[in-house]
């Protein structure tokens, strides 16, 4: 009677492999983006720091740092993200399909973005 008890009890949870797997691709993610930072010329610790790497990000793809309050509005936040992430992919030089990818296939796409020959090319641009 005990067995089957103390049995539930462990089993219980998702458990140290999923935790291990969990804190590997967030280490990865992290090393990642840290490394797109530094490609375009930005601190890579900024990567680790909320809000401020948002800032970053802003800065990467050429918009204005008022956006950063559009981060903060339910539904629009989720257009101004995926208009960030397309005017990264831009930055570096690559098209709207690679943006896409980075938007629906992040685990493949960012880490293609960090590691190949890419350079950064500073945009701008024009707000009225």
């Amino acid at each position: 009677m005990y067995d089957n008890m103390y049995a539930s009890e462990v089993s219980s949870g998702p458990g140290i492999v999923f935790f291990i797997f969990y804190f590997a691709f967030v280490a990865f993610m992290i090393i990642v983006m840290w490394k797109i930072f530094v490609k375009a010329g930005k601190p890579g610790w900024g990567c680790i720091v909320p809000i401020y790497n948002i800032i970053l990000q802003l800065e990467i793809a050429g918009r204005p740092l008022w956006w950063i309050f559009l981060m903060f509005i339910p539904i629009v936040n989720f257009i101004i993200a995926i208009i960030i992430t397309l005017d990264i992919a831009k930055a570096f030089g690559k098209g709207t399909g690679f943006g896409v990818g980075m938007i629906l296939l992040p685990i493949i796409f960012y880490p293609i973005l960090a590691f190949d020959s890419s350079e950064y090319q500073e945009t701008v641009h024009i707000v009225s």
